[in-house]
């Protein structure tokens, strides 16, 4: 796949994993390049069904790369092998 990675946090507030993750991906994000966009699950029903108990859920180009727990270099490698 050409161009930029999309990458996909699935967050819901309260959640301090999610709070972690989207740390991560920040810190991610000075040292390669990616779209992100962070989505509430409690607001999808078909989402908050499918990842209630997984949050965070992070997606690299629409398949599910990490649950719960990732740290940068993990992201990064993942990244790079998927974008």
């Amino acid at each position: 796949m050409s161009g930029t990675p999309k990458v996909t946090l699935y967050t819901r507030k309260g959640c301090c994993l999610c709070d972690d993750a989207k740390h991560v991906l920040e810190l991610a994000g000075r040292e390669a390049r990616f779209d992100l966009d962070e989505v509430d699950i409690d607001g999808h029903p078909d989402l908050k069904k499918l990842y209630s108990e997984e949050v965070p859920v992070i997606a690299i180009n629409g398949s599910k790369a990490f649950k719960y727990r990732v740290s940068v270099d993990e992201f990064l490698e993942k990244l790079a092998a998927r974008g």
